[in-house]
């Protein structure tokens, strides 16, 4: 039986982005059930200004499990073969804390790079309270690509790592972040990956557009 996955704006939400990315890895079987962008809880939550996150919500087998994170955890429990933690116990502990990193952190970056897959910002000027927050993720990345061999940031495969750090690609993308080469061929990887594609593909074809996030720079 297919399970449902509850999301918001696929143009918007790295977090609805993250969550069906994650189902995808999972081979889980999902219909998707979107929250218009009009849902007062879904624009507080894609404007920051919710302390939570509602959506996505996986609903499967008479469970519901909202907060990315937590439905990362459940389909690694689901589908142990999946490959979204690694297999070897002190690699799993570093993917879960980068994983977590990214999860808690990063408000700066949020808030100066709001995900926007349609747009792009040729020469937009980052403002210096995340500068700190980029350069975080790029020194996470390094480190990864460098200790496992890359392409993706364990190893030859994509983990739930890669599906926490695939928006910020994104994000570099829209903004014209300028990138290492390492940095580039890591976000080049993500960009080009099949579930990404189609992600993407569906978020250029929302008609809905929110007004304080097309902000003109």
């Amino acid at each position: 039986m297919a399970a449902t996955l509850t999301i918001s704006s696929k143009n918007y939400s790295s977090w609805s982005f993250r969550g069906w990315l994650l189902c995808k890895m999972a081979g889980l079987e999902i219909e998707e059930k979107a929250v218009g962008a009009d849902d007062p809880a879904a624009r507080a939550e894609l404007l920051l200004l919710s302390p939570s996150f509602l959506t996505p919500k996986l609903d499967h087998d008479g469970i519901s499990v909202w907060d990315t994170l937590s439905i990362a955890e459940y389909l690694a429990e689901l589908k142990p073969h999946a490959g979204l933690l690694p297999t070897d116990p002190k690699v799993r502990a570093h993917c879960r804390s980068i994983c977590g990193e990214m999860h808690s952190g990063f408000y700066n970056l949020r808030s100066a790079l709001p995900m926007n897959l349609k747009a792009r910002f040729t020469g937009f000027k980052v403002w210096a309270g995340a500068k700190a927050d980029m350069e975080r993720v790029f020194e996470i990345w390094r480190d990864c690509l460098a200790r496992y061999g890359g392409p993706y940031l364990f190893g030859k495969q994509p983990s739930m790592a890669d599906a926490m750090y695939a928006p910020v690609c994104t994000r570099f993308q829209t903004y014209d972040v300028k990138l290492d080469a390492v940095c580039a061929a890591y976000c080049e990887t993500i960009l080009a990956w099949a579930p990404v594609v189609l992600w993407t593909e569906g978020a250029l074809a929302e008609p809905e557009e929110m007004e304080e996030l097309e902000a003109e720079f």
